[in-house]
């Protein structure tokens, strides 16, 4: 059995090599560590070669375009050689023996795909987290349709997760992580580790939650519509789909009726529509 780490990384030279030491300063090491450069034009490099020297696993360090951080965790996943895959966000850290305990979780469970709690910091400063942010364990796509309940660099998968239900989606800026939960929730069981073996930083600028705060519903709307399409839904969880859009949609439209957005506002407060008269005259028939 092995682990491979992967960190994908735009400009974020202050924060990479805490990252890295996290990962070297497990309590079970991993068997590779991959970073995929997506395009930065700080000191990354420099950083990752100076590193490399020291590390108790070979680090692998690949250079790309930028093309956003969906396509670099999929550059890491078709790069990797090991049997399970781990991903950490490059201003997070693992906690000691994030990949131990993990690990030993998931061959004694037989599960394909975990995750653990998180510990937040804002600015710097400790977050207690509200209840609807708390993981959860099982099968868990209602809790998915709402909002991401995954943390990235919580996870831990099966390489096998990734040929079942593919990677990514490359044209999402954001929320790629909410579309890949929920498209691998419709069918698997999520173990939890129910410990905080990952510290997440947040509350800057840079990041892509605040980058594309304003925007965010479209993207995870555009997600139900995929997960709609594919037509891989039982009844239930096609049902439990078409409500979350319709509360997206009506969010999101009437914003942007209110912003003078009117073609796009009466483009979303329609759309779930069309998939009720699809989902009814599936049941008819």
């Amino acid at each position: 059995m092995s682990i491979t780490v992967i960190i994908p990384t735009y400009n974020r030279d202050a924060f990479l090599e805490d990252a890295v030491l996290s990962v070297a300063g497990q309590t079970l090491a991993c068997d590779e560590l991959i970073i995929i450069d997506d395009g930065s034009i700080d000191n990354t490099r420099r950083i990752i070669e100076n590193m490399a020297r020291r590390l108790p696993f070979p680090l692998r360090y690949y250079c790309q375009e930028n093309k956003g951080a969906a396509a670099a965790r999929n550059a890491g996943i078709g790069k990797a050689s090991s049997e399970y895959l781990c991903f950490l966000d490059s201003d997070d850290r693992f906690a000691p023996e994030k990949l131990q305990l993990q690990y030993h979780a998931m061959l004694q469970s037989g599960s394909l795909i975990s995750h653990t709690r998180e510990t937040w910091f804002r600015r710097g400063i400790l977050l207690n987290q509200k209840k609807r942010h708390r993981p959860r364990e099982g099968f868990i796509f209602d809790d998915c349709l709402t909002m991401c309940v995954v943390g990235m660099s919580t996870v831990m998968a099966g390489k096998e997760i990734f040929d079942k239900y593919g990677g990514f989606n490359e044209r999402l800026p954001c929320c790629e992580d909410y579309d890949f939960w929920l498209r691998v929730s419709v069918r698997e069981n999520f173990q939890l580790i129910d410990r905080p073996l990952t510290i997440k930083h947040g509350g800057r600028a840079d990041q892509l939650s605040v980058i594309h705060r304003q925007g965010m519903d479209r993207y995870r709307i555009m997600a139900i519509v995929n997960l709609l399409d594919r037509n891989r839904l039982t009844d239930r969880q096609r049902q439990l789909a078409i409500e979350e859009l319709h509360r997206k949609c009506m969010i999101y439209g009437r914003g942007c009726c209110r912003h003078g957005r009117e073609a796009e506002g009466r483009f979303y407060l329609g759309l779930p529509g069309k998939y009720r008269e699809k989902c009814s005259w599936a049941m008819a028939e």
